[in-house]
This record gives C-alpha cells, structure tokens and sequence, in this order.
C-alpha cells in the first residue's frame, strides 16, 4: 500500500517573514495595512505573500471582527426539486460570476422550511459564518425579513416585492403579474377561454402574485373557466396534474405551467391520453430553457436572463456589505417567446370577443 501522502501545507505569516527578512508583527501591519510598517517594507511583504500563494484565514477574519469573507444562501425547498429546476441552478451561477470577482465564498444549505432556515440563519450570525445573506422564496407572511432586520445581517431579498417595512434589506424582484398578464393576453387572443396554471408552491409570494393576476385578467374578461392548481415544481406532480385536469368534463385548451420541468411531464401526460399539442391543448411554460427546445413540439416560454437576475442580487448584497444603502432593484420583464407548443384553440375564430 502507498504511504499516505500528509496534506500540503499552507503559508504563514512566519513563512513570509522569514523570506522577507522582518519580524511577524511588521507581516501583519502590512497585510492587514495598518501603520506601523515603512511603504517599502509593506510592499515587500505583498510581493512575498503573493509568491507564496497566502490569503488570509477566514477564521481569523471572524475572530478578529473582520468579517468571514462568504456570503450564505438557503433554500427551503424539497431537494428532490432542485436538482432539475434550471431557474435555481442559473441562479447561482450568476451569483457565483460575481462573488468570484470579489473573492467571497458562497456557503449553500438546503433545509426543510422556513423555521429551520430562521434557525441556520441564526446560527450562522451567532458564529460569524457569513457577512451577508440571499433570501429567497419569499413567503405571503414571511418571517425572514424581520429577523434579517434584527439580527442586523446585510440581506437581499430575490423574488420579493418592494417592502417599505424592512428598508434595511435590499429586494432584487421581477413583474410576475405584468407576465402572466402577457401569458393570458396571448392566449385570450388566440381564442383560448378555458385556461388552467399549473402553479408551484402554495404560499410563495410569487406563486400568490400569479394566481391573483391570472384570477384578476380571468374576471375582466368575463372568463369563468380559468383557475390554478398549486403543486410541489416537480414532474411527477406537473403530469399527475395534467392528467386530473384533461380528463374533467370541460378539459382546457390551454396550460400555463411555472416551470420548464413540469411543462415537459404535461406535454408528455397529455399525449399519453391522447390529446395533441397544440391542437387540442396548447402549452406554455413560465421559465424558458435548453428543455423547452428538446421536446416535441417546442414549449412556447417565459423568457428571462436569470444569470442575470443571480448577478444583480450578488451586486446588490456587494454593495451592502461596502456599506451602501439598501435598494430596490426591478429586472427586466420576462417576455413570452411563442414556439410551436400554443395555437389557435380548436374550434375558436381568432381576433372574435
């Protein structure tokens, strides 16, 4: 059996004081850039901790009250969820892009509900864990603003609407109900007037905003047969669904699913039953995707820069932590990219009241 190989050491302050020739008390004046060490002597000392390859231990950032040099996020969702849902993973991609730029960490945890996220947060201001937070998923009656608030975390809030009780956190947030409103706008016009939303959670403040937008555009337009049916985002939920509500007596012509995943199940749960898309039913899914364009036929999509909008709460919570103001930040308005998935309802004269 080989020997096992000792782990590589990393540099230390003594390690670049013995190269540069001075005490470890000049090494830590001039890194940490405190007086006390000539110009020349502090460049020296940059030089060779750089050839060294030494950064500074995020633990000794905390202790000293310099803060840990990582930023948290948490998910309260079911895990099984996320690994397929492309809007969460083009997230953090973007947010990741920008703490790259600054050198933070970015600590992840995926836990069961919101108490245990409220826990997680309280555990990590208590150890110093992070400097700041992303909250996102915001909840109709959320706890999370108010103990960000308290707890004095530097936060932004992905997703939420303006909030004037906690001007303390930033809000990084898109126009669901200016969407749907685009999404029922299409559809109307193409004379769907049986339109059922597949929506996601329940209580998340964005699925809310849908379901009373698309309640909202139904009532204006004299429609009494649209409504929305909350699940869990995932497959076996947004085909189950599909097939509970195509083979009601009055099945609808069109479907409005809040996720890539689940538009693919129902495309493929209609066609089991026999239903044609878009002949019989047409298709649209809220978060366009690279999965949109795999299946047969084409989903027509909600379109966003959602590395982008990942981006923007990064910067927002940067700017926060360099001691700037809270902000609220609205990002583009998704736009629906209609592909070969919706059509003109079965039987319907398009541009007739």
């Amino acid at each position: 059996m080989p020997a096992k190989r000792s782990p590589a050491r990393r540099p230390t302050m003594k390690d670049i004081a013995l190269r540069a020739g001075v005490s470890e008390s000049a090494v830590s004046f001039a890194l940490n850039d405190r007086p006390g060490v000539s110009e020349v002597t502090r460049d020296r000392v940059r030089r060779v901790a750089e050839q060294l390859g030494w950064r500074p231990s995020t633990a000794a950032r905390a202790l000293s009250g310099e803060g840990a040099a990582t930023v948290g996020l948490v998910v309260a969702r079911p895990a099984d969820t996320l690994g397929v849902d492309s809007f969460f993973l083009q997230l953090i991609s973007g947010i990741q892009e920008v703490l790259a730029e600054r050198h933070l960490g970015l600590l992840f945890q995926v836990v069961e509900d919101v108490e245990a996220e409220c826990a997680v947060y309280r555990r990590w201001w208590a150890e110093h864990r992070v400097d700041g937070v992303m909250a996102v998923d915001p909840r109709t009656a959320d706890p999370r603003p108010a103990l960000l608030d308290e707890l004095g975390l530097p936060a932004v809030v992905i997703g939420g609407a303006p909030d004037a009780q906690h001007p303390g956190l930033s809000t990084v947030w898109a126009d669901d109900a200016g969407a749907m409103a685009s999404v029922v706008d299409e559809l109307y016009a193409l004379g769907h007037r049986r339109i059922v939303h597949i929506a996601g959670l329940p209580g998340l403040a964005h699925t809310e905003r849908r379901i009373r937008t698309l309640r909202a555009e139904a009532e204006r337009r004299g429609l009494t047969e649209v409504r929305s049916v909350t699940t869990d985002y995932s497959d076996a939920e947004g085909a189950a669904v599909t097939r509970r509500v195509l083979e009601g007596d009055a099945p609808p012509t069109a479907l409005v699913y809040d996720n890539d995943v689940m538009a693919v199940a129902g495309v493929a749960a209609a066609g089991e039953l026999g239903f044609s898309v878009p002949g019989d039913v047409s298709v649209v899914a809220w978060e366009d995707s690279p999965l949109c364009r795999m299946v047969k036929p084409w989903l027509s999509a909600l379109s966003r820069d959602t590395v982008e909008f990942g981006r923007t709460a990064a910067q927002e919570l940067t700017a926060l932590l360099d001691g700037g103001p809270a902000r609220t930040v609205q990002v583009p308005l998704p736009r629906l990219i209609e592909r070969e998935s919706t059509g003109v309802a079965r039987g319907a004269e398009v541009g007739s009241g």
